[in-house]
């Protein structure tokens, strides 16, 4: 297989990753905080999955410095502890329809972050109108209506959701930019670490460890665990890392568009959901808009990794 098309392959399994598995972590989320609380559970999970990853990755062929271990503290801390850590405290308060609604924003804070720091000299119309038409598509699947019919609306969680994605953002735009190890596993495993250990403080600020008991734990939440460890953390963290350098943030972060459409398949198939037609059409107007940002192909083809390229995996 030659380079470019192994490098074209490479591109399509991490967006699907990202796409798909991400999608069905909401769910994972939620099983995961039945009996675990929000915090230790995500801390625990980045840990085992940076400390795994870490041990498989190729450390022998570089030596890093300061510089690369602090941008990755700095990522993990604002994607993971910033961006994670809001969305499993919020999903205690906040119902998954909305929580999808709000990370969903997280498209749109990177064009906005990137337009105010111009960080990217070309960041297209079409680029764009794409990002706001996903957003459309996002608020035609989950109405105002449909948001508050489970209950009234907690403003805190949503809030926190808010800023959750902004932390993401951030954290997502940063790297595009950061020092970083070479060996993208190597890059992703510190990240998740930094971010673990940052997990694991709040849930000690939280005093999640005083009301903890780990017999009361459940086997749907030990599962999801595992599950949101190998899938979530493992396979799809480390795809998301790798195309935010070789695809770039504003189409890596379009994950955000298709997640809330997988997890409305997920509650059709697994809860006995309705797939209405109304949910249909969102999706057409969801994916409609992730085409047009990410088939811009003079940016697409430019940002596509080379031999000897930054990111090796």
């Amino acid at each position: 297989m030659t380079t470019d098309k192994l490098s074209s392959l490479k591109l399509i399994l991490a967006f699907a990753a990202v796409y798909l598995i991400w999608g069905s972590t909401y769910l994972g989320i939620r099983f995961a905080i039945e009996t675990i609380p929000p915090f230790l559970m995500a801390g625990v999970r980045f840990i085992v999955a940076g400390a795994i990853l870490y041990l498989f990755s190729n450390r022998s062929k570089e030596k890093l410095g300061p510089a690369q271990y602090k941008s990755a503290a700095i990522i993990g801390l604002l994607m993971l502890l910033g961006g994670n850590g809001g969305v499993v405290w919020a999903e205690q308060f906040i119902n998954s329809g909305l929580t999808a609604l709000l990370i969903s924003t997280v498209p749109i804070w990177v064009v906005i972050i990137n337009l105010i720091f111009s960080l990217e000299k070309k960041n297209s119309l079409k680029n764009t109108i794409g990002v706001f038409l996903g957003f459309i598509g996002l608020f035609f699947l989950i109405s105002p209506e449909h948001i508050i019919s489970g209950g009234s609306l907690d403003l805190a969680g949503a809030l926190v959701l808010i800023a959750a994605s902004l932390s993401w953002s951030i954290g997502s735009v940063y790297t595009k930019h950061a020092v970083l190890p070479k060996s993208g596993p190597l890059s992703a495993s510190l990240q998740m670490i930094a971010g673990g250990i940052g997990l694991m403080s709040a849930s000690l600020i939280a005093g999640e460890f005083t009301s903890f008991d780990p017999a009361a734990i459940s086997t749907r939440s030990l599962l999801a665990v595992i599950y949101l460890i190998i899938f979530g953390s493992l396979i799809a963290f480390s795809s998301y890392i790798w195309l935010l350098h070789n695809a770039g943030p504003s189409k890596a972060t379009t994950y955000a568009y298709v997640n809330p459409i997988v997890a409305v398949i997920l509650g059709w198939l697994l809860a006995g959901e309705e797939l209405t037609s109304k949910s249909i059409i969102a999706a057409i107007i969801i994916i409609s808009a992730v085409v047009i940002i990410i088939t811009d192909f003079s940016k697409f083809k430019a940002n596509l990794p080379r031999a000897g390229s930054k990111i090796k995996s």
